[in-house]
């Protein structure tokens, strides 16, 4: 099942104080999160640096052991080169940058279109699928 990562420009994200969005520092434990994830549709996660892949961990735990089902979005220092590895990691949609653009995104899904072993959201390898 290929599921698409949401790419959405820099002027698409908005931040509007709903209370049903979490954002959540880099810098904190998911695990430690003191409100209830089912009440929760979107969880924004930030990239201060595209060097900086604490997120990438951040949205593993939520999706594998949080099992969050909402979006989990990327914001902040957001490339093109980083989405498919956050796709693989549990994130649902991201943000660019201001003035990356997006319809540069594609060819990253296009260019690794299947792996062999699972990621936090289809878990089991490749070789266990059935034809």
């Amino acid at each position: 099942m290929n599921r698409a990562l949401q790419i959405l420009a820099a002027e698409e994200h908005i931040d509007d104080g709903d209370p049903k969005v979490l954002q959540l520092p880099n810098d904190a434990d998911p695990q430690a999160i003191e409100v209830c994830l089912a009440d929760i549709e979107r969880i924004d996660l930030v990239f201060p640096k595209f060097t900086d892949g604490r997120a990438y961990s951040q949205a593993f735990l939520l999706r594998r052991r949080l099992g969050f089902k909402g979006d989990i979005r990327a914001t902040g220092d957001v490339l093109i080169d980083q989405l498919v590895q956050m796709q693989r990691t549990g994130f649902s949609s991201a943000v660019l940058k201001e003035g990356v653009d997006a319809s540069d995104a594609q060819r990253q899904f296009d260019r690794f279109a299947a792996f062999y072993q699972g990621d936090a959201v289809q878990t089991a390898p490749h070789f266990t699928a059935t034809a």
